[in-house]
């Protein structure tokens, strides 16, 4: 469980708390409802399931269904229990909610709303007390009571609405970090390339080259030296074609040395705000440049769709090599799956998405999209590469997923 999921999961806990205690002198008899007890509080156990529905993130549906049947609930609590001042605490919730679920304009029609239903519940227990006529200093005392309430909504929403901006934004920055990373990646790694090319045709054009005529020179040197003598220029010339070999062996190395994958992955993922990255990557894999930076982008884009659209804490990436083939030629597989909601509409696919299968495509492979079967959080290898995010926002290991399949030859 990351540090985020925690903070997520008290804070829901102390609203519920908080919802029952304000709840309690009416729950267990230290206060009379205007209607009967067991109806008071079978509106309070609807309001609190509703509560409970609209921060679950089932659905978009269900979450706007709860949060309306929520506020209606709770002007019922309030206007049904008179003289339970912090009651009222119930409404200040609600306008804290409204942050996550509608437009912050909708955040203050409901504000306005719940300050009217103070009003009438505010008239309607001091109204005995007036006898039928208002004073300057009850409308006062209203209005300073009125004012209060509504500086305290106003401040939770405002808040809420800044600790939520607060969040997208990391995010964008966070995603941002990713781009950049996986570009340093791919240059690093072109770059390195690039320098062991270079060498390795230095290497053939200068000592290549002069170790050719040596060994030729030592060649014509033994036809034409006599007696003793022949011997140490044939060893000379041996040493020479020796010498020639392994540096055309070195010349081969440096050409066709693999690249380091787990390092450059490990470069795009590392300490991203908000999302802890698992990677594993399987140390026999050898790859060249373009599989390297196919695998590179495809994380990249992995982490950015994780970031985006599904609200995860946790991302684990496997990088390994399926079972085929008899262990020759075999493909390279990446399994990525975090414990988030996943992209809103598995089929959507986008550019990014395009962007892997045209780059699997191009070097051989192959890329479909859709949605993933439930199964477990750490999943085994399979023949393709693969990226789920969750369709469920419980944060359960277990769910449907969106999932990209892909298959690139390792050589």
């Amino acid at each position: 469980m990351s540090q985020r999921y925690g903070y997520e999961i008290w804070s829901g806990l102390a609203m519920l708390v908080v919802a029952i205690a304000v709840a309690s002198p009416v729950l267990f008899g230290a206060a009379e409802p205007s209607i009967h007890r067991t109806l008071w509080t079978s509106l309070f156990v609807v309001f609190m399931l509703s509560l409970i529905a609209a921060v679950s993130g089932m659905a978009r549906r269900v979450d706007l269904l709860g949060f309306a049947a929520a506020v209606v609930f709770s002007w019922m609590l309030v206007l049904t229990a008179p003289g339970m001042g912090l009651l009222n605490i119930l409404l200040v919730l609600t306008a804290a909610i409204s942050a996550y679920l509608v437009p912050v304009w909708g955040g203050f029609v409901l504000v306005g709303l719940n300050t009217v239903v103070l009003a009438v519940d505010a008239v309607q227990e001091a109204s005995p007390q007036w006898g039928g006529a208002i004073t300057e200093a009850a409308l006062m005392e209203l209005g300073l009571f009125l004012g209060f309430y509504l500086m305290i909504q106003v401040a939770t929403l405002l808040s809420t609405v800044t600790l939520i901006r607060e969040q997208r934004q990391r995010r964008e920055l966070a995603r941002a970090h990713v781009d950049l990373r996986a570009a340093s990646a791919v240059l690093a790694v072109n770059a390195r390339a690039a320098e062991r090319l270079r060498i390795s045709r230095d290497l053939h054009d200068t000592l290549g080259h002069q170790l050719t005529v040596l060994a030729l020179e030592l060649e014509a040197a033994r036809h034409r030296t006599p007696g003793p003598a022949r011997e140490h220029v044939e060893r000379a010339g041996t040493v020479a074609k020796e010498l020639l070999a392994d540096l055309r062996a070195t010349v081969d190395q440096l050409r066709t040395e693999p690249t380091d994958l787990a390092r450059a992955l490990d470069e795009v993922v590392a300490d991203l705000p908000g999302l802890h990255v698992e990677l594993d990557v399987e140390p026999e894999i050898s790859l060249d440049e373009a599989r390297t930076e196919a695998l590179v982008r495809a994380v990249q884009e992995i982490t950015t769709n994780t970031l985006r659209h599904a609200d995860a804490t946790r991302l684990w990436i496997t990088v390994g090599l399926d079972g085929e083939n008899g262990g020759v030629g075999r493909d390279v597989v990446l399994t990525a799956e975090d414990d988030g909601c996943g992209p809103p509409d598995a089929g959507a696919g986008g550019n990014g998405l395009r962007g892997i299968a045209e780059r699997f495509e191009m070097l051989g492979g192959t890329a479909t999209f859709g949605t993933a079967a439930p199964r477990t959080a750490k999943t085994a290898k399979t023949a393709s590469i693969e990226s789920t995010g969750r369709t469920t926002r419980g944060r359960d290991p277990l769910g449907q997923g969106f999932r990209v399949v892909a298959r690139v030859p390792s050589a």
